[in-house]
């Protein structure tokens, strides 16, 4: 088959990297080229057979909701699942109807009056960003003005609301699904960061302390808790409309279960990324995670 791994413009080194991989593991099977996507990208769409979808933010859901127009499969979510991940508001208002655990949070909007709230410490973050952005040491908040500050400092960069999310003070998760299957339970590790570094992925310890955070997969927790989780995951799969893959980050809170976020398509960078440090668990070769994800995206 002829396959276009369609990405955004320009790239960083992370993506480049991610891109080169994919193009790598496919080739010994099929044509494949990077494609991006800009201008020509609808020109070119009738000379390839399926499409690696590896775009980022907006345009993760604008690329599927073009090829929708010309009736060609595609891997991730469609334009749906995606636009309910894109904005962390809408997913966990969606996991709170279907009964799927979510710290308590409210969303304040640029210039309007953020209430009192009554769940501290909370955490504040962009409500439409990924890869950590904008979260820093200063996003745990423990007073209204400390809140205040962390909210005018999303308005004011992101220019975008700010989601307030109770702050769960406990271990810390990721759990990633390949085709309605629930791949090794992650979890994240921060005891081993240097002092007075802060315990959860915030922008720095994401980007520039993966070497010192410890990933350990399968996580080490009781069979009923990874049991609880894996079921969670699959609901909040369904109820986000979601397909092909996707990729949850969770805390546990003693036995709590507190679902943060969900990627609806998360990186793929080798060794680096957690869905692919979760397939290398399973037994799985880079090689077959990206082939699973390609057959899996003709079946739809």
């Amino acid at each position: 088959m002829k396959v276009a791994v369609v990405h955004d413009i320009p790239l960083d080194e992370e993506r480049k990297e991610m891109i080169d991989a994919v193009v790598h593991a496919l080739k010994s099977s099929h044509q494949v080229d990077p494609l991006p996507f800009d201008e020509s990208f609808m020109l070119k769409v009738k000379h390839y057979d399926v499409f690696f979808n590896l775009s980022s933010s907006a345009k993760q859901v604008h690329v599927p909701a073009l090829l929708e127009l010309f009736y060609v499969p595609y891997t991730g979510s469609d334009p749906l699942g995606h636009a309910l991940c894109i904005d962390k508001s809408v997913t966990k208002t969606i996991l709170k109807h279907h009964g799927i655990p979510t710290p308590q949070f409210i969303t304040a909007k640029p210039n309007e009056k953020v209430p009192e709230i009554d769940f501290y410490p909370a955490i504040v973050k962009p409500s439409r960003e990924g890869s950590a952005k904008g979260l820093t040491r200063d996003s745990v908040v423990h007073d209204y003005d400390s809140l205040m500050r962390a909210v005018k400092r999303v308005w004011n960069e992101f220019s975008q609301p700010a989601l307030i999310d109770e702050f769960i003070d406990g271990r810390e998760f990721s759990v990633g699904i390949v085709d309605n299957n629930v791949l090794p339970i992650l979890e994240i590790d921060f005891s081993s960061l240097p002092e007075g570094l802060e315990r959860f992925y915030s922008y720095r310890v994401k980007h520039n302390y993966s070497e010192q955070t410890r990933y350990v997969c399968p996580a080490q927790i009781p069979h009923d808790l990874e049991n609880k989780i894996k079921r969670y995951a699959l609901s909040a799969f369904k109820a986000l409309n979601l397909r092909n893959y996707a990729r949850m980050d969770l805390r546990i809170r003693g036995k709590e279960i507190f679902f943060l976020e969900v990627n609806s398509l998360p990186l793929l960078v080798p060794e680096y990324s957690d869905i692919t440090k979760m397939a290398k668990a399973a037994n799985w070769s880079y090689e077959e995670l990206v082939t699973k994800i390609l057959n899996t995206a003709l079946k739809f």
